[in-house]
Parts: structure tokens; C-alpha cells; sequence
């Protein structure tokens, strides 16, 4: 069974293990916005304390971080080098984590406590579910699995209200893989299987509105997905219907 937690962005997969799913958490962005004039108290303390009342509440057998664990590239900022160990080594007093790595994570596998394991970042296959990041084309073996679990684009939708007014909300996305773009790609054919897109831990990160016209692309994971027939859900659980549909809401 695959569910989000409601009005969070964190996934929830029960099979023969239960596994907390989180991406995008970004930590160190601050330092990003301090160095282009703006600042803001560190967040990491905050992401982590949310986190672990889930984690105590939900009491899963493993964790999966689906990578952007970390912000800034290509150098880590002090305040990585300070936190994200300590941040990793909290969460893994709860839980077994896993960290499937994005572009954003150079280095973290030096930065890891040793009880968290840091994968390849194509992926990992874990009792039956597919997890990459997103921003590099995953290992072919996920294709062999029940369903994928993704991050990377932060999906969002923007909506606008009856005067006009627009505002941007982070959903969850379900799509079909696109079967041509995978034989193309791995030279194999591929059952009509399903990702599921999930949006960024961090609420500062933004979102990448999937119902823009001039919406930019974020490596492989876009040309992968069936997008314009895409199933597009609120965090509350409002079904928004189907991205092609949405798109006609927004139109100017």
C-alpha cells in the first residue's frame, strides 16, 4: 500500500517492511540566501523535529531520503559541514535510513554517519519499489519493480483564483512511464508502470508549477513520464485531476 501522509510531503509504502519516504530537504539553503542578502535562521532544526514526530508516530522500519539532502554545490558550506551529520545521525536513532543521492549531495557520503548507508544515485530497488532522485537516468533494474518513487522537480501547480490572483501549491503527482522513451533509452520494453513524484520537504525550496507553458526542464524524469496525463493531488488530499486538465484552469 502507497499513501501520503496527510498535509505532509512524506510518503508512506507498506509491504513486507514499512518505509517513510522524504526528498528535497535541502539543508543549508540559508547560507545560499545569506550570500545573495537575505537572512534567515537555520531551518534544520525545524525540518528534523518534524520528521521525528512522524517517525515516532509511524514508527517505520527504514527511512528512504530521495536525495537533496544537502544544498549548496559544488562546495558544502560550514554549516553543512555542521549539521547534516548530526541531522542524519537523529533521524537514524528512529529509523534504518537510506539515502538515494541527488545533484545537490557532492560529497555526502563523506558527510554520513556510518550506520546511514549512501547509495549510487541510480538507484535502489527495496521490497518491490523503485527510488531514484530524478536528475540522472535510473539503473534499468528499477524498471523490474512494482511501481517508482521520484523527487528532484519539486512539483507544484499554480492556481488562480476567480479575480486573478495566482498562487503555487506543492502536489503529488502519479503518472504512467512513457514505454517508447524507456526502449529507446535501455534498448528494453517496459510495462506501463507507475511514479510517483514526490514534492520537497523543504518549504523554502519552492516549486516547479507543472501547469506553466514555459515550465524548465529538470533532467531525465519529465521525458520519462506520461505528464500530460498525469493524476495531480493537493497535500490535503484534493484530487485536482488530470495536469492537461489543470492547464486549462490556468490559462491567461
Amino acid at each position: 500500500m502507497i499513501s501520503p501522509i496527510f498535509e505532509m510531503p512524506l510518503l508512506l509504502i507498506e509491504q513486507q517492511y514499512k518505509v517513510l519516504v522524504a526528498s528535497d530537504l535541502h539543508l543549508g539553503l540559508e547560507y545560499e540566501l545569506w550570500l545573495n542578502g537575505m537572512s534567515i535562521p537555520s531551518q534544520t532544526e525545524r525540518l528534523l523535529s518534524k520528521l521525528k514526530i512522524f517517525l515516532k508516530k509511524i514508527k517505520p522500519d527504514i527511512m528512504v531520503l530521495l536525495g537533496d539532502i544537502k544544498h549548496n554545490v559544488p562546495r558544502t558550506s560550514w554549516q553543512e559541514k555542521r549539521e547534516v551529520p548530526n541531522f542524519l545521525e537523529a533521524l537514524s536513532q528512529d529509523a534504518r535510513i537510506e539515502i538515494v543521492p541527488g545533484n545537490h549531495d557532492v560529497g555526502l557520503e563523506y558527510m554520513a554517519p556510518p550506520n546511514v548507508k549512501v547509495h549510487p544515485s541510480s538507484g535502489i530497488v527495496l521490497d518491490e519499489i523503485g527510488y531514484f532522485h530524478g536528475h540522472a537516468w535510473p539503473d534499468k533494474r528499477l524498471f523490474q519493480s512494482k511501481a517508482l518513487v521520484a523527487g528532484h522537480i519539486h512539483p507544484a501547480v499554480r492556481l488562480k483564483d476567480p479575480i486573478g490572483c495566482t498562487l503555487t501549491r506543492p502536489v503529488w503527482v502519479r503518472a504512467n512511464l512513457l514505454p517508447d522513451v524507456i526502449e529507446q533509452q535501455y534498448g528494453r520494453k517496459s510495462s506501463n508502470l507507475e511514479i510517483i513524484l514526490v514534492p520537497a520537504f523543504n518549504d523554502l525550496c519552492g516549486g516547479l508549477s507543472l501547469n506553466d507553458s514555459s515550465r524548465e526542464e529538470r533532467g531525465p524524469i519529465l521525458a520519462l513520464t506520461n505528464l500530460e496525463l498525469a493524476r495531480v493531488y493537493l497535500l490535503d488530499g484534493t484530487d485536482l485531476g488530470r495536469l492537461r486538465e489543470i492547464k486549462c484552469c490556468t490559462k491567461t
